[in-house]
């Protein structure tokens, strides 16, 4: 499992490591009832303090996605979530630009200005 978080990002860590639990999902690196990484072991290998890995895997839990048990750890209790909706609106983006005249390379500019 190699996940990467941007320090320099706008983005919070917590945020950043809990997309990269939803994008695992997604992609199918994690299934449900696999056991993620301990915050004790993960922090170090993403340069975070353990509480910003906890405050991700206690948001996760909330929107139920891993659930925590004693001599479990954190384990995944959703299915993958739906990548449909950002595909829908990677498609709206599409042909809204294209409706506009943007070219592909102006349209990824402005993605990489964006994010």
């Amino acid at each position: 499992m190699l996940w990467h978080i941007d320090q320099t990002s706008g983005q919070s860590l917590q945020d950043q490591i809990a997309a990269c639990v939803r994008r695992a999902l997604t992609t199918g690196e994690l299934t449900v009832n696999e056991q993620l990484p301990p915050a004790t072991e993960l922090a170090p290998a993403l340069g975070v303090d353990r509480n910003t890995v906890l405050a991700a895997y206690r948001r996760l839990r909330t929107e139920g996605v891993v659930d925590f048990r004693r001599g479990r750890g954190v384990r995944v209790t959703a299915t993958a979530p739906a990548s449909a909706p950002v595909e829908q609106a990677v498609r709206q983006l599409i042909d809204a630009a294209r409706s506009h005249g943007y070219s592909k390379a102006e349209v990824l500019g402005m993605i990489e200005e964006l994010m």
